[in-house]
C-alpha cells in the first residue's frame, strides 16, 4: 500500500476504527495523537480513505459532523494483526446506513472510552487505545450470550517500583433509549455468566479436571461491571440506579454481588471529574460514592 505508514500511526488509526467501529475526527485525534495538531489526524484519515481502508459519512442533524468507519478492505487487513486479538467486528461495521443508524450509541461508547484513556494518561496508569474492546461475545448457554458494550483492561500505575494491579471491567453505556427495567435486566444475564459452566460433549468433570465456569478461561477474576448513564437528567439517573438496585435484589442467591463490584455513574461525571474519581455508586448501596479502581480482593494484582 503506497503511502500508508503501516508500522506506526496509520496502523494504529485503522486498528482503532476497526475495533471501535466508528469515531469522529476529533475523537480519533484524542485517541491516537492528542499531542500533535488535529490537522495531522485529518491528513492521516484522508490518506487512509484514499487507500480504500476507511470511509466517512456526514451527519447533517449534528452540524454536519463527519463520522469515520473502516471499509471491508480495512477490516480484513486490520483483523489479521496480532494486536486485534481476533476481535473481528460484524459485516455491518462497514455499511454506511448501519453506521448512520448506530452513530448515536456507538459514538457515546467511544466518548466513554476516551474518558478512561485520558484519565489514565493524567494519572500515569496504563490504558492503551486497544485496551478498550467493544462487543466481546460471552456465551451463557442455550444459544444466549452476554455482549457488553466494551471490555476494558486498565493497569494501575506502579507503586514502589512494582507493577500496579491489572483491572478489568465490563462497561455498559446506557443512553436512556430503553426503560429502567430493561436496563436492570442486564444484571441477571451477568449473574448467569458468572456461574455458567459449559457442558463438553463426551466429557465429565473429575477431581483432577473439575468443571470450570466459562469466564475463568479468559479472566483470573470476573471483571467489574460499570454502568455509564447518559441521555437523561439527575432524576432519570436516580430512576435507573434504583432500578439496578431492585434488579440486584432479585438475583438468585449467590456470591455474585459479593465477589463482583457492580457500579453506576453518569457519563457527565466521568467527563467532568474523570472515571478514577469517587463518582461511582454501588448498585447494592447507591448512597455511597466510590472509585471504580478501589481495592477489591488480593487477586486484583493478577496480570
Amino acid at each position: 500500500m503506497i503511502g500508508v505508514d503501516a508500522g506506526r500511526g496509520d496502523r494504529m488509526a485503522l486498528a482503532v476504527l476497526t475495533q471501535y467501529r466508528m469515531a469522529t475526527t476529533e475523537q480519533m485525534h484524542r485517541v491516537i495523537a492528542p499531542s500533535v495538531r488535529i490537522e495531522q489526524t485529518r491528513r492521516r484519515l484522508a490518506r487512509l480513505r484514499a487507500e480504500g481502508l476507511v470511509d466517512r459519512i456526514t451527519l447533517p442533524q449534528a452540524g454536519r459532523l463527519r463520522v469515520w468507519f473502516p471499509t471491508p478492505y480495512g477490516v480484513q487487513l486490520a483483523s489479521e494483526w496480532p494486536e486485534m486479538r481476533g476481535n473481528r467486528p460484524s459485516r455491518t461495521v462497514s455499511d454506511p446506513t448501519a453506521v448512520r443508524l448506530k452513530a448515536g450509541h456507538t459514538l457515546t461508547v467511544t466518548e466513554t472510552a476516551l474518558a478512561f484513556l485520558e484519565d489514565a494518561r493524567r494519572h500515569d496508569d496504563l490504558c492503551k487505545p486497544l485496551d478498550w474492546i467493544p462487543e466481546v461475545h460471552h456465551p451463557i448457554g442455550s444459544g444466549e450470550a452476554v455482549i457488553p458494550d466494551a471490555l476494558l483492561y486498565y493497569e494501575r500505575g506502579p507503586a514502589d517500583g512494582d507493577r500496579g494491579p491489572m483491572l478489568r471491567a465490563f462497561v455498559e453505556v446506557d443512553r436512556a433509549t430503553m426503560g429502567p427495567e430493561r436496563l436492570a435486566a442486564k444484571l441477571p444475564a451477568y449473574e448467569r455468566l458468572y456461574r455458567y459452566v459449559p457442558t463438553l460433549p463426551g466429557r465429565r468433570p473429575t477431581l483432577q479436571e473439575p468443571a470450570l465456569e466459562e469466564w475463568r478461561r479468559r479472566y483470573p477474576l470476573f471483571p467489574r461491571i460499570l454502568f455509564v448513564l447518559d441521555g437523561t437528567g439527575p432524576a432519570g439517573v436516580e430512576n435507573r440506579i434504583r432500578a439496578l438496585r431492585a434488579g440486584a435484589g432479585q438475583l438468585t442467591p449467590s456470591r455474585f454481588l459479593h465477589d463482583v463490584p457492580v457500579l453506576a455513574a453518569p457519563l457527565a461525571d466521568l467527563l467532568h471529574h474523570g472515571p478514577s474519581a469517587p463518582v461511582w455508586r454501588p448498585v447494592h448501596d447507591p448512597d455511597q460514592r466510590v472509585r471504580w479502581t478501589g481495592a477489591r480482593v488480593p487477586g486484583d494484582v493478577t496480570h
